[in-house]
């Protein structure tokens, strides 16, 4: 009995240790000290790198958490949220921070793109996910046509990806608000 509290008690510090990881990279990429994660889990260095040995091992970890996670959320969100756009809006901003942390994968599986392609091939998975808040959305009458989530989920990825450039003045969080109301539906004028 005292094992299984102890793998429930490790499996919820390896989630703090990610979570504050995710935070991390969110706030100054893939390549931010380590340090700066363990301050953020509260832990020590050492205890990353008893988890993770080398910096890809922990982005890819990051990387696996945060899908888990946005698969999650789309149920949690439709459950939750004030309408299914609102969850759509929400579960889009998880995505975008998910985004944020990916840019910087390329570079840490850079000796491994058998891993990378496996983790990029995770993606698909949420594609069922964004397909149910679409539904909901289309079904509530707050969304116009039949969004395809792949092509969604594509065009929020090619906004993303022009974040890393070096122009002050482009936010793609404005552009992505952008891309969503334009899905949205018009009252009708009577």
């Amino acid at each position: 009995m005292a094992g299984s509290g102890k793998r429930a008690d490790a499996r919820r510090n390896e989630k703090a240790l990610l979570d504050a990881a995710a935070a991390v990279f969110v706030a100054d990429g893939v390549d931010a000290p380590v340090r700066k994660i363990a301050a953020e889990a509260g832990v020590g260095m050492g205890t990353i790198y008893r988890h993770f040995p080398t910096r890809a091992d922990l982005v890819v970890a990051v990387y696996r958490h945060q899908i888990e996670a946005l698969g999650e959320a789309g149920p949690a969100l439709l459950a939750s949220a004030g309408s299914p756009f609102a969850a759509l809006r929400d579960w889009v901003e998880g995505f975008v921070n998910f985004l944020v942390t990916k840019h910087g994968l390329a570079a840490a599986m850079r000796d491994d793109p058998e891993g990378f392609a496996a983790l990029h091939a995770l993606l698909g998975g949420l594609v069922p996910v964004l397909a149910d808040i679409l539904t909901a959305a289309r079904a509530a009458g707050e969304i116009t046509r039949d969004i395809a989530p792949y092509q969604l989920l594509r065009a929020i990825g090619d906004v993303c990806a022009g974040a890393g450039r070096a122009d002050p003045d482009y936010d793609a969080r404005v552009t992505i608000g952008l891309l969503l109301d334009g899905c949205r539906s018009q009252p009708q004028e009577g």
